[in-house]
C-alpha cells in the first residue's frame, strides 16, 4: 500500500456546509482520508495510489461545483523531434499527482501546464520535463526567443554545411555505382578507398548526428520511441556494417568490401537538410503573432517631476500621464485627459475612419495619433491592454490543441515500435527467403523501411494548421480561444443573432414622443435616468436637448424584459411594454393603435402611465448595421440557418428582421432565458453559434456551441465567448465559419497524405524498391509538403 498526501486550495466555498460535503464526499471514496478546512479554503487528503489517483480527487470536488484552485504556466521546450516527443511528454507530466492538464504543441516548440500549486511546483515540473530528456524553460519574451530561434537556425545552418561538404564525394560515388544509369563519372581511386570513406562518414555519424544518438537514448530511457531512434538504428546500422566489411580488407588486399558509409551520411544530410527547410516554414506559420507585436509602441513620453522623458513602455506604471505627438503610436490604453486629435483605430477595431478623440474618449494601445497632441492617463499597461490580451488569445490559440489532433498523437505514440518490428521482420525475410545469405542487401532494405517511416509529417499535419488558420483570423480581426474552438465552428449550421448592439448599433434614438400630460416627459426623463438600458439612454438623451429639468426618483425598479417603475414626486411612474401594464393591471386601449403602427414600422414603443393611468407614448428606434444584411446573405450561402434572438415584441422584431434578411425571429425573449433558447436549438440537432455584446448574453454565449462576442462589447461577454470578432463587423461571421472549414480541410489533407505516406512508403521500402538514401529524402520531403500545404492557408480568400 502506497500511502501519499495531497494539499490543494478548494475555491468556491461559502460555508461550514461545502467544506463538510466536500469532506464526506472524498471521505467515501476508497482508501481516501479527507480533511477539508474553510478558513484557509484547502483540503488535506491521505490516500492510497495504487488505488485512487490525484486527478480523481479533483474530479470528485469539481463534480460537487466546487473549483479546484490550479494555476497555468507556459514552457518553451526544446529539443523535441517528432510527435512522439510531444506525446511523451503529455503522457508522463499528466500521470504526476498535482498536474490538471497538459499541451504540448510540437509545431510551436511550446507546452501549457494547469496544475495545483500545493502539490507541486513549476521547477519541479522543468525537472521532470529535463529527465525525459528535453529542456524546458519558463516561456520567454518574444524578442528572447526569436534571438534563439535565430541561433539554433545558424547552428542547423553550420552543421548542414559542414555534413554536406563531408556528404558530396560519398554521394559521388553512390551515383557513380548505380547500375541503372550510365553517366560516364571519372571513379577516383581514393574515393573507393575504405578508410577514406571512414574519414569522411564518421564526423557525419558522430558529431553532425549526435542529437539523433542522444534523442534515441533519452527516448529508449524512458520507454518510449521517437524519430531519432529510426535514424540512429538505421544510419548505425549502414556505418557499422561499412566498418566491418572495411576492417575485412586488413591483411586481405583482394577482398572487395561492401560499404555502406554514403547510406549513412548522405541520410543524415538529407534529414538534417528537412528539418531546416521545416524549422523556415515553421517561422511563416507564426507571422501573425510578429506582425501583432510589431503594432506594440516600444517607447512612451510621460511626465514625471513636471518634465517629459522618453521611457521604455515596460516601466509605464497605471496613472501616469503620458503625452503623444502626431504620429506616434498611442503606448498603453488610457484616457484623455486633454488635447484633440484623430485616432486610426483600424489595426484593433477595424474601424477604417479615425475615430475623433477629446478630454474623456478612451485609447487603445498600439492605434496611432494622426494629427494633434494628446495628454493621455494611463489606465491599463503591460499584460492588461488590449492588444496584449489579443496577442494572448492569439498565442493560446496557436499553442492548443484540436480534439483531431488526439488521433495523430494515438498513431504516433505506437508507430514507431511496430516500424523497428517490421524493418526487423523485412530483414529475417530478406536474407532467408528473398536473397538468401545476402546481409548487404538485407540490411540495405531494412534500413529503407526503418528511415521511410518517420512520423514527423504525421505530428505537424494539425498543429501547423491550427496555427496558420487563427493567425490568418487573427489578420482579419477573428480571434479564436483555442484549436478546438476553431475546429467545433466548421460544424456550425445555426447561428443566432442578438439584436441590439449585434445587428443593430445598439445606441437607438428617440423617432416619436406623444403624450397628454404637460409633466410626462419631466417623469419620463426622472425614470430613465436611473436605468442603464440603451433605450433609457436615448430616451435621457432625448429629454436633455428638449432642455427638460431633471427631477430625482426616490424609487426605482427595473423589471427584466418589461420596463421599469418608479416613483418621482410622490407619483408612480409606469414605463414599459404591454406585458408590464398588464402585469400592473393599467389599460392602455387607447393606445392599442399608436403601438401597433410604431412597431410595423420597427419601432420600440414604450406606454408611459402615471399614477396607473396611459399618459403617452413613447418611440425609439435602433439603426441597423450597414453590415448586417450582407452578412446574412452570406451566412445563408454558407447553408447555415440565422436566427435573430431578442427581448423587443414580435412586430418590431420581424421589422428589423425583414429588413436584414432573417426568417427565423425568436421575440419577447427575458435576458435570463437566451440560453434556454439556445439549448433549444441544439436539442433539434442544431450546432448553434450565439452572437452577442451584452452582459445578458454571456449564459447563451456560453451555453453554444460556439459563443461569438461582438468586440465592441462588453469584457464579459467577450471572456464567456469562445470567438471574439473585433470592431463589430458582422460579416466575420462568415468569414470565421469559412476559414474553420478551410482550416479542416486542411487538416484533413495533412492527415490523409501522411498516413498515405506512410501507408505506401513501408510497402515499397520493404519490397526493396526504394534505396535508403531516396527513403531519406521522401521523409524528409513528406514533413515540408505537410507544412507547405499548411501555409497555402495563408492564401485563403475570406
Amino acid at each position: 500500500m502506497s500511502e501519499k498526501q495531497l494539499r490543494f486550495g478548494i475555491t468556491g466555498m461559502t460555508c461550514s456546509a461545502c467544506s463538510s460535503r466536500i469532506e464526506k464526499v472524498l471521505n467515501k471514496m476508497d482508501s481516501v482520508k479527507a480533511t477539508v478546512n474553510l478558513a484557509m479554503e484547502n483540503a488535506t487528503v491521505i490516500y492510497n495510489d495504487d488505488k485512487v489517483n490525484a486527478n480523481d480527487i479533483f474530479e470528485k470536488v469539481e463534480k460537487l461545483g466546487y473549483g479546484v484552485r490550479t494555476e497555468k504556466v507556459e514552457f518553451d521546450i526544446y529539443g523535441m523531434t517528432c510527435s512522439a516527443c510531444s506525446s511523451r511528454i503529455e503522457k508522463v507530466v499528466r500521470k504526476t499527482p498535482g498536474i490538471k492538464t497538459v499541451s504540448v504543441n510540437l509545431a510551436t516548440e511550446t507546452g501549457t501546464i494547469e496544475y495545483v500549486p500545493a502539490q507541486i511546483s513549476v521547477n519541479e515540473i522543468i525537472h521532470l520535463i529535463q529527465k525525459l530528456g528535453y529542456e524546458a524553460k519558463l516561456k520567454e519574451v518574444h524578442e528572447e526567443k526569436a534571438k534563439q530561434k535565430e541561433k539554433d537556425l545558424q547552428e542547423k545552418k553550420r552543421k548542414l554545411i559542414i555534413s554536406i561538404i563531408l556528404s558530396l564525394p560519398l554521394l559521388y560515388t553512390m551515383v557513380g555505382h548505380m547500375s541503372f544509369i550510365d553517366l560516364g563519372l571519372p571513379m577516383p581511386h581514393l574515393l573507393m578507398n575504405p578508410w577514406f570513406q571512414l574519414i569522411l562518414a564518421t564526423p557525419v555519424q558522430f558529431y553532425i548526428g549526435w542529437q539523433f544518438y542522444v534523442g534515441a537514448y533519452k527516448s529508449l530511457k524512458n520507454k518510449t520511441a521517437n524519430m531519432d531512434v529510426l535514424v540512429a538504428l538505421g544510419t548505425s546500422a549502414a556505418y557499422f556494417y561499412s566498418l566491418i566489411e572495411g576492417m575485412r580488407t586488413i591483411g586481405n588486399p583482394h577482398y572487395m568490401p561492401h560499404l555502406y558509409f554514403e547510406t549513412s551520411a548522405v541520410l543524415i544530410t538529407l534529414i538534417l537538410l528537412g528539418k531546416l527547410f521545416e524549422s523556415l516554414a515553421k517561422g511563416r506559420t507564426t507571422e501573425a503573432i510578429t506582425k501583432l507585436l510589431g503594432l506594440q509602441a516600444k517607447e512612451a513620453t510621460v511626465i514625471r517631476e513636471n518634465k517629459e522623458i522618453k521611457i521604455p513602455i515596460e516601466q509605464v506604471i497605471v496613472g501616469e500621464l503620458i503625452i503623444v505627438k502626431p504620429g506616434e503610436k498611442i503606448p498603453v490604453d488610457g484616457i484623455v485627459i486633454s488635447g484633440r486629435s484623430a485616432v486610426d483605430e483600424s489595426m484593433i477595431t477595424g474601424e477604417s475612419m479615425p475615430i475623433e478623440k477629446e478630454e474623456g474618449s478612451p485609447l487603445i494601445g498600439g492605434t496611432i495619433n494622426k494629427n494633434g497632441i494628446l495628454k493621455m492617463k494611463a489606465t491599463k499597461v503591460g499584460k492588461d491592454t488590449a492588444l496584449s490580451g489579443i496577442i494572448k488569445i492569439v498565442e493560446e490559440a496557436q499553442g492548443s490543441k484540436a480534439p483531431i489532433q488526439r488521433m495523430a498523437d494515438t498513431i504516433s505514440g505506437i508507430f514507431v515500435p511496430i516500424v523497428v518490428a517490421i524493418s526487423i521482420l523485412t530483414f529475417v525475410i530478406w536474407i532467408l527467403f528473398i536473397t538468401p545469405g545476402d546481409l548487404p542487401k538485407s540490411l540495405e532494405v531494412a534500413i529503407a523501411v526503418l528511415v521511410i517511416a518517420c512520423p514527423c509529417a504525421l505530428g505537424l499535419a494539425t498543429p501547423t494548421s491550427i496555427m496558420v488558420g487563427t493567425g490568418k483570423g487573427a489578420e482579419y480581426g477573428i480571434l479564436f480561444k483555442g484549436g478546438e474552438h476553431l475546429e467545433i465552428t466548421h460544424q456550425i449550421n445555426a447561428v443566432v443573432l442578438d439584436k441590439t448592439g449585434t445587428i443593430t448599433v445598439g445606441k437607438p434614438k428617440v423617432t416619436d414622443f406623444e403624450t397628454s400630460d404637460l409633466r410626462t416627459l419631466k417623469y419620463l426623463y426622472a425614470a430613465e435616468k436611473a436605468s442603464e438600458h440603451p433605450i433609457a439612454e436615448a430616451i435621457v438623451d432625448f429629454a436633455k436637448q428638449e432642455q427638460v429639468p431633471l427631477l430625482e426618483a426616490t424609487q426605482f425598479e427595473a423589471v427584466p424584459g418589461h420596463g421599469i417603475i418608479a416613483m418621482v414626486e410622490n407619483n408612480t411612474v409606469h414605463v414599459g411594454t404591454r406585458r408590464l401594464m398588464n402585469k400592473s393591471k393599467i389599460n392602455y386601449g387607447s393606445y392599442e393603435e399608436k403601438l401597433i403602427q410604431f412597431e410595423e414600422d420597427g419601432k420600440t414603443a414604450m406606454l408611459i402611465a402615471i399614477n396607473h393611468e396611459v399618459v403617452g407614448i413613447v418611440a425609439v428606434a435602433d439603426t441597423v448595421k450597414s453590415t448586417a444584411k450582407e452578412a446574412i446573405a452570406q451566412l445563408k450561402a454558407l447553408n447555415i440557418d440565422v436566427y435573430m434572438l431578442t427581448g423587443d415584441n414580435e412586430k418590431t422584431a420581424r421589422a428589423i428582421a425583414r429588413e436584414v434578411g432573417i426568417d427565423n425571429v425568436i421575440a419577447e425573449v427575458l435576458p435570463e432565458d437566451k440560453a434556454k433558447h439556445v439549448k433549444q436549438l441544439q436539442e433539434k440537432g442544431k450546432k448553434v453559434a450565439m452572437v452577442g455584446d451584452g452582459i445578458n448574453d454571456a449564459p447563451a454565449l456560453a451555453t453554444a456551441d460556439v459563443g461569438i462576442a461582438i468586440g465592441t462589447g462588453t469584457d464579459v461577454a467577450i471572456e464567456a465567448a469562445h470567438l471574439t470578432i473585433l470592431g463589430g463587423e458582422l460579416t466575420l461571421i462568415p468569414k470565421a465559419i469559412y476559414l474553420s472549414r478551410k482550416t479542416m480541410q486542411n487538416i484533413r489533407q495533412n492527415l490523409f497524405w501522411a498516413l498515405v505516406y506512410n501507408s505506401a512508403g513501408i510497402p515499397l521500402a520493404a519490397s526493396g524498391l526504394l534505396m535508403p538514401w531516396i527513403a531519406g529524402a521522401a521523409m524528409a520531403f513528406s514533413s515540408i509538403s505537410v507544412v507547405a500545404n499548411s501555409l497555402r492557408l495563408k492564401r485563403v480568400k475570406l
